[in-house]
């Protein structure tokens, strides 16, 4: 049974993944098996730490043994999980870990920056020590059978959809589509892949529409919705037609903690690091073009 770490408690996350690896307090029918949480650090948070108090209870009635430093958890464990809600911290609370050899799962989003998400990968290519980033989205099961059953047509274009509340509180933290936006961003790169150049992204009060040019030609965006009921979902063009399909969220903690627990197995992520890197070089441009009266932004990895 693998051995795992949990690390900034300003996230649900926190709890409800722990509650599914250590079949705790929850159904069944959500349990993961091959992993346990067993030491957390509630650490510190610069956007939410009010609920860091109210986690780390839950954390103590689930058991959990709780530290103080994060490096405290360094030999303890076989895998971290990098919880921080907040992007821009993401690349020091990896350091020490990726160092001591660790693997990291690090939540969405990966980083805040270009910049950053560099340095973490080029980190984890240098010490051979694997890193993996994801919103559970990804593995919704609606958009995971939409993907294996378009193997057998071609995707010629998508409109992703969901939640995407601003950071109120301090918009240079977690700026735009890092905060909650990123996951209908997720979802898009799940069905288009990697290869967009360019994004353009029409910014208003309670909406952001974001669409980037793939450099094999075909148009992809997201809707970011901010006023009025949100869902998940997407509306996909194909050569075979046009396919709506929405997203349930009720297993989809599950499908990435089974995917997590996998990546700690074979050290292999499911989801290659530098396609995480072209999302968040995808969301930095269109945050550039948003504050730009939607002005054409070349994503930083073509620089």
């Amino acid at each position: 049974m693998l051995k795992l770490g949990v690390l900034d408690f300003d996230t649900s996350h926190v709890v409800e993944f722990t509650k599914r690896l250590n079949h705790k307090e929850i159904a069944n029918d959500q349990w993961v098996d091959g992993a346990e949480v067993v030491i957390g650090c509630p650490g510190e948070s610069k956007i939410m730490s009010e609920r860091i108090p109210g986690y780390t209870k839950e954390m103590e009635k689930l058991g959990i043994k709780l530290v103080a430093k994060p490096e405290d958890m360094i030999g303890k464990i076989d895998g971290m999980l990098i919880e921080s809600q907040e992007g821009t911290p993401h690349w020091e609370r990896a350091k020490p870990f990726l160092e001591a050899g660790i693997p990291c799962f690090i939540d969405k989003p990966f980083t805040c920056s270009v910049a950053d998400a560099r340095k973490i990968i080029d980190l984890s290519e240098r010490k051979n020590v694997p890193v993996f980033s994801s919103s559970p989205l990804r593995y919704a099961p609606e958009l995971v059978k939409f993907v294996s059953d378009a193997k057998n047509r071609k995707v010629l274009g998508v409109l992703s959809y969901g939640p995407a509340p601003l950071n109120e509180r301090d918009l240079e933290r977690n700026p735009g589509l890092f905060h909650y936006g990123i996951h209908a961003v997720e979802i898009l790169y799940t069905i288009m892949g990697a290869g967009c150049q360019r994004v353009t992204c029409t910014l208003e009060k309670d909406s952001e529409v974001v669409t980037g040019q793939w450099k094999d030609g075909r148009l992809a965006g997201i809707r970011g919705i901010r006023k009025g009921k949100s869902d998940y979902g997407f509306l996909a063009f194909a050569d075979a037609g046009v396919t709506h399909v929405t997203l349930s969220t009720r297993y989809i903690y599950r499908e990435l903690l089974k995917k997590i627990v996998v990546f700690f197995q074979t050290r292999k992520s499911p989801v290659d690091v530098h396609v995480t890197l072209e999302i968040v070089a995808f969301i930095e441009a269109a945050f550039k073009s948003g504050f730009n009266h939607g002005a054409g932004e070349i994503l930083a990895l073509q620089h």
